[in-house]
């Protein structure tokens, strides 16, 4: 089981960038997919983007254009730059790993962080 942690929330104003960090134990992180996720009140976890081992990324289409996901394996640690924040970005975001198709379904992940909140101010 892998440890995670987030980092790099906070309150911003639209139009705004903030960098989310997610750090991760162990030596399964280089060759599993990563995902970041995000949930806001009264609604369901979704994700945003994902990365394969290979460093492939996928986002979802709220957020194309606006964020960037990538990962440093040698660090143990995948990032998310997001651009561009509107407020309907505000949620706590969270971060998997696993292998791919766990990750893009949600399903079958026994590792998540504790999340870290993204406020976007209108």
């Amino acid at each position: 089981q892998v440890h995670l942690v987030e980092s790099g929330g906070g309150l911003v104003q639209a139009g705004g960038s903030l960098r989310l960090s997610c750090a991760a134990s162990g030596s399964i992180f280089s060759i599993n997919a990563v995902g970041w996720y995000r949930q806001a009140p009264g609604k369901q976890r979704e994700l945003v983007a994902a990365i394969t081992s290979g460093g492939s990324p996928n986002y979802a289409d709220s957020v194309k254009g606006r964020f960037t996901i990538s990962r440093e394996n040698a660090k143990n640690t995948a990032y998310l730059q997001m651009n561009s924040l509107k407020p309907e970005d505000t949620a706590v975001y969270y971060c998997a790993v696993g292998p791919l198709v766990a990750v893009v379904t949600g399903s079958g992940l026994t590792s998540w962080g504790q999340g870290t909140q993204v406020t976007v101010s209108s």
